[in-house]
Parts: C-alpha cells; sequence; structure tokens
C-alpha cells in the first residue's frame, strides 16, 4: 500500500518531466504512489526543431510528442494528461486554469512538482511554472469554483532548469534517484526528439549524486556510483525535529 497521495508533475512540454525529475517520478510510482504528469503543451514548435526539419507538418509534431511523451511516462510508472495549450509562447487561458484547477482537487496531491521562476533560454518554463503554483493557491480558495473538493498545502519543489548558473537556481534538495536511474534512462531515450540532450542529463545525474554523497556523510551510506537530482523547495519545511 502506497504510504503517500498522489504526486503531481506540472511542465511545459513532454521532455521536461523526463530530464528533470523522471527519478523523483520513479521512485514514487515503485513505491505505490499514484504519479499524474500533468504536460501543458507538447513542445511542437520550440523544442521539436529536428522534426520540422524533416517537414513535418505541425499534427504531425504533435503525435510524434505525445507518443514520446507517453513512451516515456510508461517507462516511470506513470500517467500523463496532455492539455494541447500550445507553446512558444504558452499562454495562460482561463480554460487552462480552470482545467488545471479541477485536476488539483481530483487528484488531491501531496507533492507538487515543477519548473522553476526563471529560465531566460526557454519563455514557456517560467510561465508553466507560474501557471501551477498559482493554480494550486486557487485550487485551495473554498470561493473558487470548480470540481471536487478544496485541497490542503502540497508542498511544491521545483526541478533543476537547463543552464540552472544563469537561472538564479540553488538547490536545496538532491534527490537519491540510484534506485530507479535505469528506469530514469529507458524514459530519457525514449525521447528521440531530444535524444541529443540524453549524454548531458546522464552527466548532471552523476554529477548531482556526487555532490548527494558529500552533503549525506558516511552515516546514509549511498552507492559509489549514486545518481541525484536537484530541487528547490517554494514554501517552508514544516516539521516538528531539526535533522
Amino acid at each position: 500500500m502506497p504510504t503517500k497521495g498522489p504526486l503531481l508533475v506540472i511542465t511545459a512540454h513532454p521532455g521536461d518531466f523526463v530530464w528533470r525529475a523522471g527519478g523523483a517520478i520513479a521512485l514514487a510510482t515503485q513505491s505505490g504512489q499514484r504519479a499524474v504528469i500533468a504536460c501543458l503543451s507538447f513542445g511542437e514548435r520550440g523544442e521539436s526543431a529536428g522534426l520540422w526539419r524533416k517537414g513535418h507538418t505541425l499534427d504531425e509534431v504533435k503525435a510524434v510528442r505525445r507518443e514520446e511523451g507517453e513512451k516515456a511516462a510508461a517507462a516511470l510508472g506513470a500517467e500523463v494528461v496532455f492539455f494541447d495549450a500550445g507553446d512558444y509562447p504558452l499562454v495562460e487561458t482561463p480554460e487552462l486554469t480552470r482545467s488545471l484547477v479541477d485536476l488539483y482537487r481530483s487528484l488531491q496531491p501531496t507533492v507538487v512538482l515543477t519548473h522553476a521562476p526563471s529560465d531566460p533560454y526557454n519563455i514557456d518554463h517560467p510561465v508553466a511554472g507560474e501557471i501551477a503554483r498559482r493554480t494550486r493557491i486557487l485550487a485551495q480558495a473554498a470561493g473558487v469554483p470548480g470540481d471536487g473538493e478544496v485541497i490542503g498545502a502540497p508542498p511544491v519543489f521545483c526541478f533543476e532548469p537547463h543552464q540552472p548558473e544563469v537561472c538564479d537556481f540553488k538547490p536545496d534538495v538532491l534527490l537519491d534517484i540510484t534506485p530507479v536511474w535505469e528506469r530514469k534512462l529507458a524514459a530519457m531515450r525514449s525521447l528521440g526528439a531530444q535524444g541529443h540532450l540524453v549524454e548531458y542529463y546522464t552527466d548532471l545525474g552523476r554529477r548531482r549524486g556526487v555532490q548527494a554523497k558529500r552533503n549525506s556523510g558516511p552515516n546514509l551510506g549511498l552507492p559509489v556510483d549514486t545518481f541525484a537530482e536537484a530541487y528547490q523547495r517554494v514554501y517552508p519545511q514544516v516539521t516538528s525535529e531539526l535533522a
């Protein structure tokens, strides 16, 4: 039996949940936790250059990216919902807001993962993160119309941008994903339209793993070949013990 409620991941494009949060998703589903990915667009205009160069139409590009996203989600044991809200630019609409509020309330997530507030290299990522955080607040408000009961206060974690140094991303959580690394790798390899990024995110996983070992000390006993993902908390952690 799962010990936690559902995990909700809100991403701008299909690749985002794989590169940056695939390990967290796989860890959740491996423990029996339900994981739902809300993919706001197919990344059809901004993250599918190779498909356009091959002469695909817009509908064909969307179809390829949908299939890749579904395969990646399946490799991680997760469900994926596509909103087809368009990208480059991703624009928040009343319909999208209402749909996400309804999703929050129907799912009642206990953890939310999304984009960090800044990314000067991709205009959609900070917009998606802002939408995720704003609709969480709306889903908490009894006076906001929508299906289902209002939600509590699930913690929100921002996953790592592609170039953290220029995104003011300073991780305060390092998640050991070594037990599910092969599942994340399989999901990454599902993304043929962005296959050039597999090596980059493999190297990043190793580097974050080295940092996780350094910060954990000898008692945690992390393996030599540790892989990790980096996250940034949005809200303070509530705890009865400092550890």
